[in-house]
C-alpha cells in the first residue's frame, strides 16, 4: 500500500529560486495544454497523453518557451499526466471539468524517483547542488532508511514551504477486535452521535475565526492592488485560513482514529455534501464541519485496521424510525429533535433514535450473509465485500436479535 509523510521544508534562496521557476513552467505547461484540450473538446475530440507530451517536446524547442528546458522535465511530464487522469475523471462523471491553474494558490512539483535521491536521510532534487533541508517529525520511522518512490514540493499561499514523501510499504497488521459496532449519525450543532449515545461537540473552527479573518480580509481590500501592503495583508488572511485548515484536519484525524479504535464496524450515512452546501444559510457551517474529509479518513483508516465500513443509502429515514419498535413516522420536521414513537410510547432523541437505526441498517449487510436494510442502497466499503441491499419499499427497520 502507498503512505504518505508531510513534513516542513526550509530551502534556502537558491533552492527557492528553482523551485519558485519549476513551479512556473509546471503551471504554464498545465494551462496551454488545458486550452489546447479545451479546443479539442469542443470539437468533439479528445486528446491523448502522447499527444500532450510531442505538443511539450515541440514548445520546447521554440524560441519563446524555450526556458522549460531549464527546470527537470520530470514535474512537467508528472503535470502531464495529471491533466490526464482529470479529463479521465472529468468524462468517467466523477469529476467537473479540469480547472485553470492560478499563481495565488497552492503551488506543487511532483518528483519521481529519475529526478531526486535520498543519501542518508538528505534529499537532492534536480537542479539544485544543495541538499533540502527538512524537518522529519516521525518518530516511529528512520528518515535514513526511507525510500521514498516519489517527492512532492509544494508551497502555500502563506509562504511556507513542504515536502511530501510518498512511500510504498506493506499493509499493516489489523488492530485487535473491538467485538462492538457503532453508527454514527451526522449533524451541524453537534458533530456526531453514536448509536452509544456519545455526543462530540462541532468545534466550528472558521466560526471562532470569523471575526480576525474578516479584519484581515478589510484591511487586505483597502490595499492598492499590486502593492507590498496588499501583499503582506494576503499572507495574513492565508495564515488565517491555514490556522482554520490545521485545526479541523487535526479535530478529524482525532474523531477517525478514535471511532476506528473502537468499533470493528462503522456505519454512516452517504450524505450528499455538494447539494447540501446549496443551502446558503446552511454552506458555511456544513463547509466548516467537513464532513467529505471525515468519511475519506475513516474509508482509508478502516480499510488499514481491518475494520468494516458501511455506508447507507442517503434516502434511508433513519430520524422517522423507531430503533424500539419499528414505526415510521410519515413526517418529521427538521426543528423537532424530541418526539414520542406513537406504537410504543418510548420518548426518542431524534440524533441518537437516528444513531441507532443506522447502526442496525449496517449490521444488516455486514456479516457473513447480507441481510435486509430500508431504504437500500446499503453498501460495505474495504475487503470482502459483500453483495449490496436491492432496492425496495420503505419499511421499519429490522434489529438483529
Amino acid at each position: 500500500m502507498r503512505t504518505a509523510y508531510k513534513c516542513r521544508a526550509y530551502p534556502d534562496p537558491e533552492q527557492a529560486a528553482v523551485f519558485n521557476r519549476t513551479f512556473g513552467c509546471v503551471r504554464l505547461v498545465w494551462n496551454k495544454t488545458l486550452t489546447e484540450r479545451h479546443v479539442a473538446y469542443q470539437q468533439g475530440e479528445k486528446t491523448s497523453y502522447k499527444q500532450t507530451d510531442a505538443a511539450l517536446t515541440a514548445w520546447k524547442k521554440t524560441e519563446d518557451l524555450a526556458f522549460l528546458s531549464e527546470v527537470s522535465s520530470v514535474p512537467l511530464q508528472q503535470t502531464l499526466r495529471h491533466q490526464h487522469a482529470a479529463f479521465a475523471n472529468f468524462f468517467a462523471g466523477r469529476t467537473k471539468y479540469p480547472r485553470f491553474k492560478n499563481r495565488k494558490s497552492r503551488q506543487t512539483a511532483h518528483y519521481t524517483r529519475s529526478a531526486f535521491r535520498m543519501k542518508n536521510g538528505e534529499l537532492y532534487i534536480a537542479k539544485t547542488t544543495t541538499p533540502l533541508r527538512f524537518v522529519w517529525s516521525f518518530d516511529d520511522v528512520e528518515v535514513s532508511t526511507l525510500n521514498p518512490t516519489m517527492a512532492v514540493i509544494s508551497r502555500d499561499p502563506d509562504g511556507r514551504w513542504y515536502v511530501t514523501f510518498a512511500i510504498d510499504t506493506d499493509a499493516p497488521e489489523p488492530m485487535d477486535e473491538a467485538g462492538h459496532a457503532i453508527g454514527i449519525d451526522l449533524g451541524v450543532k453537534d458533530f456526531a452521535v453514536t448509536s452509544d449515545g456519545e455526543r462530540i461537540a462541532n468545534p466550528r473552527h472558521l466560526e471562532r475565526k470569523a471575526r480576525n479573518l474578516a479584519r484581515y480580509q478589510r484591511r487586505m481590500a483597502r490595499c492598492e492592488r499590486g502593492s507590498m501592503n496588499r501583499r503582506k495583508a494576503k499572507a495574513k488572511v492565508a495564515r488565517a485560513h491555514r490556522k482554520v485548515r490545521n485545526a479541523r484536519a487535526d479535530f478529524l484525524h482525532r474523531t477517525s482514529t478514535s471511532l476506528v479504535r473502537r468499533a470493528d464496524t462503522i456505519v454512516i450515512e452517504d450524505l450528499a455534501v455538494a447539494n447540501m452546501v446549496k443551502n446558503r444559510r446552511l454552506a458555511r457551517v456544513i463547509s466548516d464541519a467537513g464532513w467529505g474529509e471525515f468519511r475519506r479518513q475513516l474509508e482509508y483508516k478502516a480499510e488499514r485496521a481491518g475494520r468494516t465500513l458501511v455506508v447507507i443509502d442517503r434516502w434511508y429515514p433513519s430520524s422517522k424510525t423507531c430503533s424500539v419498535c419499528g414505526h415510521l413516522l410519515a413526517e418529521l420536521s427538521l426543528s423537532t429533535r424530541h418526539w414520542t414513537c406513537p406504537g410504543c410510547r418510548t420518548r426518542h432523541d431524534r440524533d441518537i433514535n437516528a444513531a441507532k437505526n443506522i447502526v442496525a441498517a449496517g449490521r444488516a449487510v455486514a456479516g457473513p450473509t447480507p441481510g435486509d436494510a430500508c431504504g437500500a442502497g446499503v453498501r460495505r466499503q474495504g475487503s470482502s465485500l459483500p453483495q449490496s441491499a436491492l432496492k425496495q419499499e420503505t419499511r421499519a427497520a429490522r434489529r438483529p436479535a
